[in-house]
């Protein structure tokens, strides 16, 4: 019997000993998972200080463009001239923008002198999350102006630069702007769309077709209008061509074209004077080669449009406004002097800032689009969607009036 006894602890000792070998392993386990989560979040935490500490230095980059704008508009042109160079200072050994350097006038310069601005730690007034931006460079000449339009919005785009623009390079509607998963664009084909004839067999492309019936994968009819004045002009000159060719207005209606799936690289070039919606005979919307997918990125419709010489001559002041109808769309616009990319000038700045937070960084670059106090343009005298009535009365009798319209 002492026998058996003596086998039965043995087991009992072995039940014992792998019991307690699998709630080590459990145990290691769950501290694994815990450990693992915890850096995890850690990580993330460190991530979104470091991309707020980017972010911090991109304020103080539009605060050093605000300052270069309001010396502009009231310290001369020599100071002008002066905040440029400080606003986009250059390291001469790399011929980029210098870190930080264009933040002198807001930054104390105690701080300027070390590698890297802190960011203090909101409310306590101390530094105690290791936050701090370390370089921030502002450019304010760009190669294109980016921007996105909702359905049916508009948007104007001052033409400047520090050389002659001849041409506009607009793309638009990108991956973004897709719904369906294989990136594929509908579109129409060219022998569908209407290029000339009568205003029945023109209007239904651009006014009859509703947001629905154009589809949610067709890119938008781009409506880009070209409003420029040389040195001196009268109101006579935004309704008339001369007979130079010049013009000081111009509609051109870019319809979307191709076919569904297939790629296309295509650039059309287009004259805003031979193709001005309003000023030519049987003015037609302009069938443009469309890109059928986005698979390879990039957008999906691209159009070169020659700008006319402004009436009178001189140095133009131009705008271009762009309308996206039916669908939203991302965009771009470049700027060319015959076949050389011009920059723009003091349009929309970028401002590249990288942030930190203990070890870990974070790079922001992002653009921003200055306005001009001294020259401040409506994007539109009334911008609606639906009907709009208008009553005119002359009447004595205060009955005549009414309060309501019905269009």
């Amino acid at each position: 019997m002492s026998k058996l006894h003596n086998q039965q602890g043995a087991v009992s000792l072995l039940i014992v000993l792998f019991s307690a070998l699998l709630i080590t392993v459990i145990t290691v386990g769950f501290v694994r998972l815990m450990l693992t989560d915890q850096q995890q979040a850690s990580t993330n935490d460190l991530s979104q200080s470091a991309l707020d500490s980017a972010q911090a230095g991109v304020e103080d980059g539009k605060r050093a463009l605000l300052r270069y704008q309001n010396v502009c508009a009231t310290d001369g042109v020599a100071a002008c001239s002066q905040a440029y160079t400080d606003l986009t200072a250059i390291d001469p050994a790399t011929g980029t923008a210098t870190c930080n350097q264009g933040l002198a006038h807001i930054i104390d310069p105690l701080t300027l002198a070390k590698p890297e601005v802190p960011v203090v730690a909101q409310g306590n007034g101390s530094a105690t999350l290791d936050q701090a931006y370390t370089c921030v460079k502002i450019e304010t000449q760009t190669p294109n102006y980016l921007g996105s339009l909702s359905a049916n919005a508009s948007a104007i785009i001052p033409i400047k630069s520090q050389s002659t623009v001849t041409s506009v390079l607009v793309q638009w509607y990108d991956s973004k702007n897709i719904s369906n998963n294989n990136l594929s664009v509908s579109l129409l084909p060219i022998a569908s769309i209407p290029v000339g004839g009568s205003p029945a067999t023109l209007h239904p492309p651009l006014y009859n077709q509703t947001a629905t019936g154009w589809g949610p994968d067709r890119p938008s009819i781009m409506r880009t209008q070209l409003m420029q004045f040389g040195s001196s002009f009268s109101e006579t000159d935004f309704d008339n061509t001369n007979a130079l060719g010049q013009s000081n207005a111009n509609t051109v209606f870019l319809y979307p074209t191709g076919t569904k799936g297939t790629v296309n690289t295509t650039v059309d070039e287009v004259s805003f004077v031979t193709k001005d919606f309003r000023l030519t005979a049987g003015g037609a919307p302009v069938p443009v080669s469309c890109n059928g997918s986005l698979s390879g990125g990039g957008f999906a419709c691209s159009v070169k449009l020659d700008l006319p010489t402004p009436i009178n001559g001189g140095s133009p002041t131009a705008f271009l406004r762009l309308s996206a109808l039916y669908n939203a769309s991302n965009y771009s616009v470049t700027l060319y002097n015959g076949s050389s990319l011009v920059n723009f000038d003091n349009v929309q700045p970028s401002i590249d800032s990288t942030g930190r937070a203990n070890d870990l960084y974070r790079r922001v670059s992002t653009r921003v689009t200055l306005t001009d106090s001294s020259f401040i343009y409506p994007e539109a005298a009334i911008d609606l969607t639906g009907n709009f009535c208008k009553n005119f009365v002359i009447t004595y009798k205060a009955s005549d009036y009414s309060n309501s319209c019905t269009p």
